[in-house]
């Protein structure tokens, strides 16, 4: 069972920078993809980023391309998002999810969460 927790989120003006970062205990680390996700209110939950555990693959959704960039530290078992040029409509609720082998973009692909964490921008 592989846990995970969020933090890093805040209430910041457009046009500024966050880092979130997901800290996994109770896994492997190394074995999993890690993903980012948002939700908007009223919303769906959407893909934002994924990594594979070999850091070598990436993938964005295109929203976020040029601004967001995910990483991961498999020696702290964390993975990060680093989210510059924020937008309003970046304001949701960001959740890290793992899941084992290829990178997917859907998240019913994806079997353990962390609880999020609030990124607010304001114009």
């Amino acid at each position: 069972q592989v846990q995970l927790v969020e933090s890093g989120g805040g209430l910041v003006q457009a046009g500024d920078s966050l880092r979130l970062s997901c800290a996994a205990s109770g896994g492997t680390f190394m074995s999993y993809v890690m993903g980012w996700f948002r939700q908007a209110p009223g919303k769906e939950r959407v893909f934002v980023a994924a990594i594979s555990w070999s850091v070598s693959t990436t993938s964005y959704a295109d929203s976020v391309k040029g601004r967001f960039t995910i990483s991961r530290d498999n020696a702290k078992n964390t993975v990060y998002l680093q989210m510059n040029s924020l937008k309003p409509e970046d304001t949701a609720v960001y959740y890290c999810a793992a899941r084992r082998l290829a990178i997917r973009l859907g998240p019913n692909d994806y079997m353990y969460w962390g609880q999020g964490t609030q990124v607010t921008v304001s114009s």
